[in-house]
């Protein structure tokens, strides 16, 4: 599927009678707005600008996305990267890092975490050896549910269950990426009941925007190491420095950095 068909795709039916969405959907609306006041995105909605205009953008991102695929000659040069204190998967010791700047509602993301992220799952992070610091750089001009989705992985790392709401939103992106944001909250509820979070504090945290301002860091901080797109990867440690990886690109390309960064 496109990612052009990907954003038209046709809207799931879902339970609207819950008594508690007209809550939810206040209080993130009060977050949204504070969220964006003053930064570069400029639509929430996509139904706020014409089909045409989102068309055009979303061709264009697409583009550029698929242009930073493009494999170089030469890797590019080490660089000093902040692992903040964001969420990891894995040995929180191990030697070498992999931040990801990520949006929950991107396909690009999803590819990741479909095809290369179970191999570097079982041949790296398990083993220790690599560990995957989470970043958030939710796309709101084009996902408008990507921030609330991450305010849905943080809230879900606050009871230590980061990584089962990290992989429930990627299997079910399809299913709640195009919902209305009243719904999809609905729906990342009902993920905290079945990874089994204490329901309350859940309902709580999302509704609360409490980690909004850390999500506003996470994005300050990747369009300062000129993170243009999603997924982006910096692969290194704080003493040899992060090479940089763009795009959903395939494990080789993790492989062939990895290696070398453990033999030295």
């Amino acid at each position: 599927m496109s990612f052009e068909d990907e954003v038209k795709q046709k809207e799931f039916a879902q339970n609207k009678s819950k008594p508690n969405s007209l809550v939810i959907g206040l209080v993130i609306a009060v977050g949204v707005a504070s969220f964006f006041a003053g930064m570069y995105v400029s639509n929430m909605n996509s139904n706020q600008i014409s089909q045409e205009d989102l068309d055009n953008a979303i061709a264009k991102l697409e583009l550029k996305i698929l242009q930073n695929q493009i494999p170089t000659n030469q890797p590019s040069p080490p660089v000093k990267i902040s692992a903040d204190d964001d969420p990891i998967i894995g040995n929180p010791d191990a030697p070498i890092t992999i931040i990801e700047f990520s949006d929950f509602q991107c396909p690009f993301c999803a590819r990741f975490y479909t095809q290369t992220l179970p191999l570097l799952l079982d041949q790296y992070i398990e083993e220790g050896k690599v560990k995957l610091v989470f970043r958030d750089f939710p796309i709101q001009s084009i996902h408008p549910n990507a921030l609330p989705a991450s305010v849905a992985a943080e809230c879900a790392n606050e009871q230590g269950k980061f990584k089962e709401m990290h992989d429930i939103l990627f299997d079910n992106q399809v299913q709640w990426s195009n919902q209305e944001t009243v719904d999809a909250l609905s729906m990342f509820s009902q993920y905290a009941t079945q990874i089994q979070l204490e329901q309350e504090t859940f309902d709580s945290c999302l509704t609360s925007g409490k980690y909004v301002e850390e999500i506003r860091n996470d994005l300050d901080d990747g369009r300062s190491y000129q993170v243009t797109g999603t997924p982006g990867f910096f692969i290194g440690n704080d003493e040899i420095g992060y090479v940089e990886l763009k795009g959903a690109q395939p494990f080789e390309s993790f492989k062939k950095v990895i290696d070398a960064q453990l033999a030295l």
